[in-house]
Formats: C-alpha cells, sequence, structure tokens
C-alpha cells in the first residue's frame, strides 16, 4: 500500500439505524491511520463523518477536513482534524477532496455521499483524474444501488468498462488492497 497516501473517504452526516455502520466507519478510520494512510473527508463531526475523524485521530492518524463556508455550523466542523480547508462552495470542496486524495471509498450515507460517489466516479469515467473509486457495502447497504447499476448495463445505459471502475468489496481490506494495486499500476503506467 506505499503508493496510497492518502483516502478520501465519503460518508453520512448521519450515523445511520444499525450499529454496523458506525463500527464500520470506525474501523475504516482505525485501518487507514494504523496504516499510515491519510483520510481525507468532509470535515463535519456529526453522524458517520465524525466517526471516522474520531477514529483515525484516536489511533494517531492524520485527517484532513474539506468543508464549504455554508456548512460550517450547519455539520458543525470538526475542530480537532489535523487540517481544515474551507471552501466558498460545494463545487470547490469535491474538486479539493479529488485533488487531496488518491483514492476514493464510499462508506455508508445519503444523497450527499451518493452525490460525491456519483461525481468523482463519472469525473473518473471521463478522464478528469485516474485514481481508483471504491465502495464499501456494509452489511448490504448498498445490494439495491448495485442491482440498478447491473440493470444499467443490461439496458446499455452504462457501460461494463464504467462499471468495473467502481470497485466495490464488503470489507475494508480487501477494498484498499485492490484501490492500491490500482494506483500502483497508474504510477506503473506513467
Amino acid at each position: 500500500m506505499k503508493q496510497l497516501k492518502r483516502v478520501c473517504v465519503y460518508c453520512g452526516s448521519q450515523a445511520g439505524q444499525a450499529a454496523i455502520y458506525r463500527e464500520t466507519a470506525q474501523a475504516v478510520g482505525q485501518y487507514l491511520a494504523q496504516q499510515g494512510i491519510e483520510v481525507v473527508y468532509g470535515g463535519g463531526s456529526v453522524g458517520l463523518m465524525g466517526v471516522v475523524a474520531s477514529a483515525v485521530l484516536s489511533a494517531g492518524g492524520r485527517i484532513l477536513g474539506v468543508i464549504p463556508e455554508r456548512l460550517m455550523a450547519r455539520e458543525v466542523a470538526y475542530v480537532g482534524v489535523t487540517d481544515m480547508y474551507v471552501t466558498p462552495t460545494m463545487h470547490e470542496r469535491k474538486a479539493r477532496m479529488m485533488e487531496l486524495s488518491d483514492a476514493f471509498v464510499a462508506l455508508p450515507g445519503g444523497i450527499g455521499t451518493l452525490d460525491e460517489l456519483f461525481e468523482i466516479w463519472t469525473w473518473r469515467q471521463l478522464g478528469y483524474h485516474t485514481k481508483p473509486v471504491g465502495l464499501l457495502n456494509v452489511g448490504g447497504y448498498y445490494d439495491g444501488l448495485l442491482a440498478f447499476l447491473d440493470r444499467a448495463v443490461r439496458e446499455g445505459f452504462l457501460t461494463p468498462d464504467c462499471r468495473a471502475l467502481l470497485m466495490v468489496e464488503r470489507d475494508v481490506v480487501p477494498l484498499l488492497a485492490r484501490l492500491a494495486a490500482a494506483v500502483s499500476a497508474e504510477a506503473a503506467a506513467r
């Protein structure tokens, strides 16, 4: 995982109903910190975002928050993060998160998480970046979405190549191994 220096984690500003979502967010933060991988995230102290940030910091890792001015009060920015970037707009937030990161992982979340996931995946497909994109399907949370994406392939709205750009796993360790391998392959191809 040497090539993987920073991973962007997209996740909910809510914690969700099931304990597995919080437990996984904590495990992801701890694992990344233990591997010496810095975390880029949305800058909030609430929901799964707060769980990830606290886990990274508790494990001695570095976490970089990126939050738009408008959401500073609304998402209750996490004041204890390693670095906090405040952007004027959501568009600049997403661009900054992309610039700071080597790879992207989406945990469970709502429309904000889906928006970030789909935008970074679209940017990948269009060639705006070559960084790998992953989805952590915790407890089958994304099963319905994955079934929809597979239907989109069958119906001809999504190419198999584009679908393959979204790496999906149920556990963080194999997902990060795949992301790291993709980063290494991209570096070797340059």
